[in-house]
């Protein structure tokens, strides 16, 4: 049984028989020093939500260890690393004060949620299926500087990550965040073997937007047709890239209840946007990282239900062939 798991879900775990997607969570993830807009408890409420449908992979599940300096390194500046000793700075990326003391403990929980994307992608492409994160998808985050809430860009780390240790070269990125994915953009700009995709309020944070490879700026109360519409373009586009692992920000917050997003998305529609992103994922044999990114409705089970229906579209992904592998963290 994965250590990870609270001793109050260990019998519920202990049901499991490996059905399902490979899913990297921590307990650690609810124990966070700052006041964040997502509520904490999500994670673990996903886990429980999961269990009498059988959707969590339990060879494969695990704890995530926190990202080596090394990999944070492939993507943001020493300098930046330098100036996040500093509380303020801190601070001002996570929109609540932090106290001196806690500065380490911060950095850790950040550094072992870039580990968790970081192990998702490893499981993805070792078990040759969907793997998730419950967690990540901290995209405002550039090489030099954080911003939104997000300090360290998982994303673009575990891509790095591949691309230098795993002999992958071309990812894509399909963000399904309500708010544009800047600093994902921003590292990416250039990069020709990186594609990224951002559907994203047109109105929405953040107010100054970079250039993705692919923008599709939304106007406030897009309902779920044009949502729709709009990203079977845009995955047309995606895949002509010829990636060859995708990463999917599975982001809970284009939903008509979220207190941030100002698009009208139902849960039911949210389920549509999941099974085009990772149907097309299936249809081309590619291993698929999801991360939950945003998620602000007021009442967390809506978020718990939108992110156990991904899990439940990717669980039922046939497995694609892909490389072993099983390098640190």
């Amino acid at each position: 049984m994965p250590s990870f798991v609270p001793r109050s879900l260990r019998r519920a775990w202990s049901r499991l028989r490996g059905r399902g997607v490979p899913v990297v969570y921590s307990d650690r993830y609810q124990d966070i020093p700052w006041d964040s807009p997502a509520d904490p408890r999500r994670a673990e409420k996903i886990v429980v939500t999961l269990d009498d449908a059988g959707l969590l992979h339990s060879g494969a599940a695990s704890e995530p260890r926190p990202a080596s300096l090394e990999n944070i390194l492939r993507v943001h500046t020493t300098a930046y690393l330098r100036a996040l000793q500093d509380p303020d700075r801190l601070g001002s990326i996570l929109g609540t004060p932090v106290a001196v003391r806690d500065v380490p403990r911060v950095l850790d929980l950040q550094r072992l949620m870039v580990g968790g994307t970081i192990q998702a992608s490893r499981l993805a492409l070792r078990a040759g299926r969907p793997a998730a994160h419950l967690g990540g998808g901290f995209h405002h985050a550039r090489a030099e500087a954080g911003m939104g809430f997000c300090v360290f860009n998982d994303v673009a780390v575990a891509i790095r990550r591949l691309q230098q240790t795993r002999g992958i070269r071309r990812a894509a990125v399909v963000d399904c965040d309500v708010h544009q994915g800047n600093g994902t953009a921003a590292i990416f700009a250039g990069d020709r073997d990186v594609f990224t995709c951002s559907l994203h309020g047109a109105k929405n944070y953040p107010f100054k937007k970079e250039r993705s490879h692919l923008d599709v700026e939304l106007e406030d109360g897009t309902r779920d047709e044009p949502y729709l519409e709009a990203l079977a373009h845009c995955l047309d586009m995606v895949f002509a890239h010829a990636p060859e692992v995708i990463f999917y920000l599975a982001g809970a917050d284009p939903y008509a209840g979220d207190r941030l997003g100002r698009l009208k998305l139902t849960i039911n529609g949210l389920e549509r946007r999941d099974a085009l992103v990772l149907g097309r994922c299936r249809s081309a044999g590619l291993p698929v990282i999801i991360t939950m990114s945003g998620g602000y409705a007021p009442d967390v089970d809506d978020i718990v239900r939108i992110h156990t229906n991904t899990i439940r579209l990717a669980a039922s992904l046939a497995p694609v062939a892909a490389p072993a592998g099983s390098e640190a963290p």
